[in-house]
């Protein structure tokens, strides 16, 4: 090759060479996120085909401890579509309670052993290692607004629970909600990082601090 080629070849500025270096190492960052933010809600971006909304930061831990107590010491927590509490669970560093994620999107088998593939179609196609009433309290939130899949996840919050349930979903859903959970809706109203055009609101089936409307 010519001097005259060498002079050709394109060359990066030092500012667009460090540019580019810090756009490899975001990537890098978000295909292998470190133990301390891997937890973080938002670490894997909605996906609204999939009905996927999170939770507000705050919403997140407020329901998180309150599955904690309701749960007790060493307690089983089970999150059915509800990642973003199972996250806010894991980044309070609550090694000493059992949690399983249950959820349809695969992305969240970064969690390992915590990830349960489920698909509220198969309300009962579960794993052979999680025995029925095998958790102190589930905390749901249905993908959908419709009666089906409520009723077909019901079917699961009933399989996993010993007695305890929490549950979000649609203000239009409180009837429902009643007939096949036996919850009731609470005063404290959970928000979500986006506005959604419907009302949402949590049922319990036992006492707790949501519903003293804070």
């Amino acid at each position: 090759m010519s001097d005259t080629e060498d002079d050709d070849t394109p060359q990066l500025s030092s500012h667009a060479l460090a540019a580019l270096q810090e756009f490899y190492a975001e990537q890098k960052q978000q295909a292998d996120p470190g133990a301390h933010d891997k937890y973080n809600i938002g670490i894997i971006e909605e996906n609204w085909q999939l009905s996927q909304f999170w939770y507000s930061p705050e919403t997140a831990l407020r329901l998180a401890q309150e599955v904690i107590t309701a749960a007790g010491e060493g307690g089983r927590i089970a999150c059915v579509s509800a990642p973003s509490v199972y996250q806010k669970l894991r980044e309070l560093h609550r090694e000493d309670f059992s949690i399983c994620i249950f959820e349809y999107d695969k992305r969240f088998a970064m969690y390992g052993e915590d990830f349960i593939f489920y698909d509220y179609n198969n309300p009962l196609d579960l794993p052979e290692h999680i025995p029925t009433h095998s958790f102190d309290v589930v905390v749901a939130d249905p993908p959908y607004l419709s009666e089906e899949c409520l009723r077909k996840t019901s079917e699961t919050i009933k399989y996993l629970t010993k007695a305890k349930i929490l549950l979000c979903t649609g203000a239009v859903m409180e009837e429902q909600a009643a007939q096949l959970l036996g919850v009731k809706m609470c005063k404290f109203i959970p928000r979500h990082t986006r506005n959604l055009a419907n009302e949402f609101r949590c049922y319990m089936n036992f006492d707790s601090g949501l519903d003293c409307g804070l």
